[in-house]
């Protein structure tokens, strides 16, 4: 695939940024100053996803410029304080590795870059941010009394970094702490279905299903399965 096709997916909401169009408009082969530039005036708009993409971009065109690097940096540790700002710390915690790596790199090709060090203490610092989310959610269950949803915060933070048992345990005490918690039995499910465990996921399912009748995706996810309650699978069925 040549530049020019891998630009053109560029699209987010359906709609192609200014900053991108202007690139794409100048031809297929935009040098590394034009790519830097548009990429600039991307993060002074704020538009930080686009504006790593041209710096990527800038980067095939002429690789491993500290400069360049850095500003993909820039761009990782602001789309990283967008996620904690959305609570989602494990896209987040994606976001601040790329960072650390980007400036890693500029200060391997330019030792003493005063930037990307600068730049690479924010990140790391940002990454502490993330460990106390975690701390403070495990003082939490500890000394103030645990609920579902603590437990499932831990879960799903340590399935996303591939701890599965880890995960498996945290979905478990969810449930065992909230027994009539529909969204607990909800998240155990899938866990146990994305694992292979279908039979025990089912469970889980008929118990959401039974602490919330009018959840539609337990009752769709049961239907397809062929394990929705005889009784509302008769209701299902005269229902007009």
């Amino acid at each position: 695939m040549n530049r020019c096709q891998r630009m053109v997916p560029v699209v987010w909401g359906g709609v192609l940024p200014a900053c991108v169009a202007a690139v794409l408009l100048t031809g297929c082969g935009p040098s590394y100053h034009d790519l830097r530039k548009e990429g600039q005036s991307a993060m002074l708009e704020g538009a930080w996803g686009p504006a790593r993409i041209l710096f990527q971009q800038a980067d095939e065109t002429k690789p491993r410029r500290a400069e360049n690097l850095h500003d993909m940096g820039v761009c990782s540790v602001m789309l990283a304080k967008d996620k904690f700002a959305q609570m989602n710390y494990a896209a987040a915690m994606r976001e601040i590795d790329a960072a650390v790596n980007y400036y890693s790199q500029a200060i391997n090709e330019l030792p003493g870059h005063v930037p990307s060090l600068e730049g690479k203490n924010i990140a790391l610092e940002l990454k502490g941010q993330f460990a106390e989310a975690l701390k403070h959610t495990e003082w939490a269950v500890q000394f103030v009394g645990p609920s579902a949803r603590q437990y499932l915060f831990l879960a799903r933070e340590l399935e996303e970094r591939g701890d599965l048992d880890g995960a498996f345990l945290r979905y478990r005490q969810a449930v065992a702490v909230e027994p009539k918690s529909a969204e607990a039995h909800v998240a155990l499910a899938k866990f146990l279905i994305a694992n292979r465990n279908e039979a025990a996921g089912v469970q889980h399912l008929q118990m959401a299903h039974r602490l919330e009748p009018q959840n539609a995706w337990v009752m769709e996810q049961l239907q397809t399965r062929g394990e929705l309650p005889s009784d509302r699978v008769a209701q299902e069925t005269r229902t007009p």
